[in-house]
């Protein structure tokens, strides 16, 4: 009698393919960056960079359990890849939990009202705004950075401090390598890192008009909308790259097909499209064309910082679809606790 590991049978080669290209692509482009002429350098900081992409959304396919049958086999590889994807600060227990709240509670849970804080500091929010209008992801870079001060702020993380200085001692030490070996490629993996962040918030910033919710326990808007599968349906957008072009769509591991993945949350990624189409078919109001997606996430990019409630409607959202201007979210990351 075999033991089974894999939670589907036909899951060997699509897991197995995007975790090998995951850790593969990452040592490749580093490789490239180091050691390669110019030209290959710059194809290396691309290739860095998808590969932390395609590690983050298999730390995604981890989160809701789709590799392997153990949920702590699904965990193992997932923190293993949050190394790549420098989500490491924070634990994978944290980062899980607060993405399965937004399943659960139809409602994008946050920690941290960074919003709040800018408004409350005007030149904060001018130098943020400023760095959004040059394609800097400053939002994704300051949520990220709290995963690093959040043990040392709220009383709820304080046991983990200690992980927090191990790990930063690891990453930094390594940095400081890099830089001290060639700070060329150091600012390389910087360009990597920022364009890995910006394919992530592009993918998130059209799926879903959802509440914004502080995450307090005791807050009433976390279960306003929990179990409410209409408001989920007619909340939560499709953003495919190329629906008739199905290997593009691997460059993000199907993550556009958002309704599929929310109709059936334990479908693994290379099952999305064909669940999309059986699903839904031809009926395309809930799918954003790719050129929509561009201009709004192109003209919004300012406004973004901020939000805009008004989208909480969907037929507001369909106007501005038509327009391409579209504002979406950002800050809401599955890579970040926060």
């Amino acid at each position: 009698m075999t033991t089974r590991y894999l939670r589907y049978d036909d899951g060997f080669w699509p897991h197995t393919l995007a975790v090998v290209y995951a850790f593969g692509g990452y040592l490749a482009g580093f490789a490239l960056i180091l050691f390669a002429s110019w030209p290959w350098k710059m194809a290396g900081t691309l290739w860095l960079a998808h590969a932390m992409v395609i590690a983050g959304y298999m730390i995604h396919e981890c989160a809701h359990n789709t590799v392997f049958l153990s949920a702590k086999h699904n965990a193992r590889l997932g923190r293993a890849l949050n190394w790549l994807t420098g989500g490491c600060y924070g634990t994978y227990e944290d980062l899980r939990h607060k993405h399965m709240r937004h399943h659960v509670d139809n409602a994008d849970v946050i920690a941290l009202d960074y919003r709040g804080w800018l408004l409350r500091h005007p030149r904060m929010l001018a130098l943020t705004r400023a760095l959004e209008w040059a394609y800097i992801p400053v939002v994704d870079i300051m949520m990220h950075a709290m995963l690093i001060v959040a043990p040392f702020v709220f009383e709820a993380k304080k046991s983990q401090r200690l992980r927090v200085v191990g790990v930063a001692a690891v990453r930094w030490t390594l940095a400081a390598l890099l830089f001290w070996y060639s700070w060329q490629a150091w600012v390389l993996y910087l360009v990597a890192y920022g364009l890995f962040l910006m394919v992530l918030r592009f993918m998130d910033a059209f799926q879903h008009s959802y509440e914004y919710v502080l995450a307090l326990d005791d807050n009433p808007d976390l279960i306003r909308h929990k179990g409410d599968r209409e408001y989920e349906d007619t909340h939560t957008y499709s953003n495919p790259i190329a629906a008739n072009l199905p290997a593009i769509d691997w460059l993000t591991l199907n993550f556009g097909y958002h309704n599929a993945h929310h109709t059936r949350p334990t479908a693994p990624w290379y099952r999305l499209r064909a669940l999309h189409f059986d699903t839904y078919g031809d009926d395309r109001r809930m799918v954003v064309p790719l050129k929509a997606q561009l201009l709004s996430f192109h003209r919004r990019r300012m406004d973004r910082v901020l939000l805009d409630a008004a989208e909480e409607d969907p037929a507001e959202v369909a106007r501005r679809w038509r327009d391409g201007t579209v504002v979406g979210s950002t800050g809401a990351s599955f890579l970040t606790a926060f």
